[in-house]
């Protein structure tokens, strides 16, 4: 029998891209959710309110894979992935925000005794940018430091929601692994200039993502750093004055925030006519090798951020549509892929990750 998947959040950039992947590379029926149908999406569609448990638990019970992408996650709890292991039903999310991965990681034993695999962050980053971490961490006798690095080009393909997740994120300090302790980080903070496949030397600073809880949990490493930046440049200096000088009070303001998110879409859509939507992601893995100290750096391009969150999810599902992961837990991407799995899917969707080492 054809099986089932439903995409929550489907009529969304990132969630339509999920949905076109899983459809491109499956054989799998797909159906996707909204706040309100879109004639636009060629695909079925059913209405799904995430509020009402009740509607939730009845809309996911024909589906052997739900894929969670109606963020923004910071204000997401564990009905959705709870629902799912009630009924048995494999589950995928692109969450991006290690409150999240707090809030549904205790449904770990049940999800193990219902025989039911939850792959968290299987997004872009996280997601495919942690496999990259991982792939780099293989790649050494004993790695000491994984820096992962982004940058975004305007709107990257995505919508409102980005932006939203953005600000939320620049509301509060957040810890970070360095140096084999938990320090405390003000996001947008400790600007580097990196050089990026495709565009070059760009900014980026300290941001808060899933990776710069769950790499640490999964690899004995000393250090773990998460630094964004977007394109054009102006964005960074934008971003930088609303989280160091706006008042916090202000700033965490519902009013406020969705203000700043759709001024800054709207700028965003602007520019995209000649910044472009694309994404690079730069990873440096720091270890020893033979008994030297090295360091490999993993990165890779795509001109539509959209596109490669989608080849990210969507990866995740068809492993799991094939059963080629078996896992029952809630787990964080890079603890539930291969390397030799990320690169099948890689390979299959064309996307190329260059690997340097010095």
């Amino acid at each position: 029998m054809t099986k089932q998947v439903l995409v929550i959040g489907g009529t969304g950039k990132i969630g339509h891209c999920v949905a076109q992947d899983i459809k491109r590379h499956t054989s799998a029926s797909v159906t996707i959710t909204g706040r309100q149908p879109s004639a636009k999406i060629n695909l079925p569609c059913v209405p799904l309110d995430l509020s009402n448990q009740e509607q939730v638990a009845n809309t996911i019970t024909d589906y052997d894979v739900v894929v969670h992408c109606a963020g923004p996650f910071h204000r997401r709890d564990g009905t959705v992935l709870n629902q799912c292991i009630e009924n048995g039903i494999n589950y995928v999310d692109v969450s991006d925000h290690r409150s999240f991965h707090f809030q549904v990681a205790d449904y770990h034993e049940k999800a193990q005794q219902a025989g039911v695999t939850a792959i968290l962050h299987a997004g872009v980053f996280p997601g495919i940018s942690n496999l990259m971490a991982r792939q780099g961490v293989e790649g050494f006798d004993r790695a000491d430091s994984i820096h992962l690095y982004y940058v975004v080009a305007g709107t990257g393909g995505a919508g409102l929601t980005v932006m939203r997740t953005t600000f939320l994120g620049l509301q509060s300090p957040f810890s970070a692994w360095i140096k084999g302790q938990w320090q405390d980080v003000e996001p947008y903070s400790e600007r580097e200039v990196i050089e990026f496949p495709h565009y070059g030397k760009a900014g980026v600073y300290w941001f808060d993502v899933a990776e710069t809880y769950t790499l640490p949990q999964a690899f004995d490493v000393e250090t773990v750093i998460t630094k964004f930046g977007s394109l054009p440049n102006l964005y960074n200096d934008l971003t930088w004055l609303t989280a160091h000088r706006m008042s916090k009070s202000v700033l965490n303001h519902p009013i406020t925030l969705e203000w700043l998110s759709k001024i800054s879409f709207a700028m965003a859509r602007v520019t995209d006519l000649w910044s472009g939507i694309g994404i690079a992601v730069a990873v440096d893995v720091e270890g020893e090798k033979d008994g030297n100290q090295q360091r490999h750096r993993l990165q890779f391009y795509h001109d539509n951020t959209a596109i490669a969150a989608g080849m990210g999810a969507g990866s995740i599902a068809q492993l799991l549509l094939n059963n080629d992961i078996i896992q029952p837990g809630v787990w964080a991407v890079e603890k539930a892929v291969k390397t030799p799995q990320f690169q099948k899917m890689n390979q299959q969707r064309g996307l190329k990750i260059e690997t340097i080492c010095n």
